[in-house]
């Protein structure tokens, strides 16, 4: 009998490990699909294939799994967005084709495009910030005047917070709008520019499985005019009122945008008006977030995901709740890593269930602004949120770096 395989598109750094463990114990052979496979020495390492092929292309991902499917019996497909969200529409695609469970790529495609994501939440009530489409330096200025500095300047299309920047007066306006229309940026496609209203308050992230809100974080930024997560609490410290806003919010952009197969994340501000959404991504969020809510809430979201990829029954029930406290270790500055030490002190700190460096001394530093910039991370893990913040503060003090 054949193989029961799992495709893959593209990779995650920080979910495809994690997807890869929870195919295996589910009795799938996972099979990446990859643009670069050569950038992803850490799925070669698991000894699952991976295979070369123009992911932009759905023919011939169409074609790879045909050949595919003549050697396995292919139990399911998934992806990661990477640096295209339109990954999820893909797969979609891609799931519509062998009549497998997915994604509708419409609702997908819709979301991706942040502009029209915009106009659907508008129309449908759903509390967003206000906005403007601009094509060049005229309309990003007109667009900041109607709204008023300070204002988000970010691409209509992206992901990971790239090319996303707050500007607070005109000089930082002309900056970074130059920037994104100089060349610079990398576009997909022809360059749009959203200029938002800056909306204002605590920072929530609501984690949803096809219609139901899962889990939902407090986040936390690194410093000013960029949007770097630096600090992540599970679950987010809420009274109940701001709980079932943050929810009925949440679920009314699934409805306005037509989701609600598999996992979604939404991003949203608790302003003088209450609850303002600030974005919704139609995928699982990344970050080590899945880990955190296991942590958490004792829900799997990786293997509940693959389930619905296969056709399986999911188990979404809460089995426990501790604090998540998660912290990023940001550079404050460009250059060379001189020294980075302390991991194996702060990763032997009780309470500590993960500490990860991303660098090693030699190694450049060049700050993009979005989630690249993190060397690395700390995670703890306890009964309250007061134990939980004094481990981790504890074991970040322990990490020391030097750039030159």
């Amino acid at each position: 009998m054949a193989k029961k395989a799992l495709i893959m598109v593209e990779w995650s750094r920080g979910n495809g490990p994690l997807y890869v463990q929870a195919a295996q114990d589910l009795g799938l052979y996972p099979i990446a699909l990859a643009a670069h496979p050569t950038e992803s020495d850490c799925i070669a390492a698991k000894g699952i294939d991976v295979v070369r092929v123009n992911t932009d292309h759905l023919d011939e991902l169409i074609r790879e799994c045909s050949r595919l499917g003549e050697i396995y019996d292919i139990a399911g497909i998934t992806g990661f967005a990477g640096d295209n969200e339109l990954v999820s529409a893909t797969v979609g695609k891609l799931c519509r084709h062998f009549d497998l469970p997915g994604p509708v790529p419409e609702s997908v495609e819709r979301c991706c495009d942040k502009f029209l994501q915009r106009q659907l939440l508008a129309e449908a009530g759903v509390p967003i910030p206000a906005y403007r489409l601009a094509a060049n330096m005229a309309d990003v200025e007109r667009s900041a005047a109607d709204i008023g500095l300070p204002v988000i300047i970010k691409p209509a299309a992206g992901i990971g917070s790239s090319g996303v920047r707050l500007c607070r007066n005109i000089d930082e306006l002309v900056e970074h709008a130059t920037y994104l229309l100089g060349g610079n940026h990398i576009w997909r496609s022809s360059p749009r520019i959203l200029v938002e209203e800056f909306a204002q308050g605590p920072h929530y992230v609501a984690n949803i499985m096809g219609n139901e809100v899962i889990a939902i974080a407090a986040a936390e930024f690194g410093p000013p005019p960029h949007f770097v997560f630096r600090k992540f609490t599970f679950p987010a410290p809420l009274t109940d009122y701001q709980y079932k806003g943050i929810t009925e919010v949440s679920l009314s952009c699934l409805r306005a945008l037509d989701l609600g197969w598999g996992p979604t994340c939404i991003e949203i501000r608790w302003t003088n008006r209450g609850p303002v959404v600030i974005e919704v991504n139609p995928r699982m969020p990344g970050g080590g977030d899945p880990k955190m809510i296991q942590l958490a809430y004792g829900v799997d979201l990786v293997t509940e995901h693959l389930k619905l990829v296969i056709g399986e029954e999911r188990d979404l029930r809460e089995t426990h709740s501790q604090t998540v406290v998660a912290w990023s270790l940001l550079p404050d500055r460009d250059g060379i890593i001189d020294s980075i030490d302390g991991g194996s002190r702060a990763a032997a700190v009780p309470g500590v269930v993960e500490v990860k460096l991303h660098v090693k001394p030699k190694m450049p530093i060049i700050r993009k602004g979005d989630f690249r910039d993190p060397i690395g991370y700390v995670v703890a893990v306890s009964p309250s949120r007061a134990e939980s913040e004094a481990i981790l503060q504890r074991a970040v003090n322990l990490i020391s770096w030097s750039i030159t």
